[in-house]
C-alpha cells in the first residue's frame, strides 16, 4: 500500500483577500517523497486514492481526481475524465509540499490563484 499525505491548501493574501480565505482551497491526497514533492512513481501505482477536494467560502464543494497531465501537469478532474484538467497546479512536478510554502492553482476562466500549504498530516 502507497502512503498518501493530506495536504490542505487554503487561498492566500490576494485583492480582495488581504488576510487570505480559511474557508477556500482544497484538500489533496497525494504520496510525497521524503523532500516534500510529488512522488510520481507512488502516484502511478495509487492513483485512483488519489484525490482532491475543493471547497468555498460559500460552501461548495467538489471532489475529483488528480491526474498526471501532458507536459508533467498535475490537473485535477471533478467531472471523471470527461475533460482533462479542469483545473491544474502550475509547477507542482517542481513544488515542495512543506508547511508555510506557496502554490499556484489554475481554474476555470484561466483565472490563477495562489495557496498556502496549511499542513501536512500522514494518511
Amino acid at each position: 500500500m502507497i502512503a498518501l499525505t493530506h495536504i490542505r491548501l487554503e487561498l492566500a493574501r490576494e485583492t480582495g483577500h488581504p488576510e487570505g480565505d480559511h474557508a477556500t482551497g482544497y484538500d489533496l491526497y497525494l504520496p510525497l517523497t521524503a523532500d516534500g514533492h510529488i512522488d510520481a512513481g507512488a502516484w502511478q501505482a495509487a492513483k485512483a486514492d488519489c484525490l482532491v477536494r475543493k471547497f468555498t467560502s460559500d460552501g461548495q464543494s467538489a471532489v475529483g481526481i488528480i491526474r498526471h497531465g501532458p507536459g508533467g501537469r498535475w490537473d485535477f478532474d471533478y467531472d471523471d475524465g470527461a475533460s482533462f484538467g479542469d483545473e491544474w497546479g502550475h509547477r507542482l512536478d517542481a513544488e515542495r509540499f512543506v508547511q508555510g510554502e506557496y502554490v499556484s492553482i489554475r481554474g476555470p476562466g484561466d483565472a490563477t490563484h495562489t495557496y498556502k500549504v496549511i499542513n501536512l498530516v500522514p494518511v
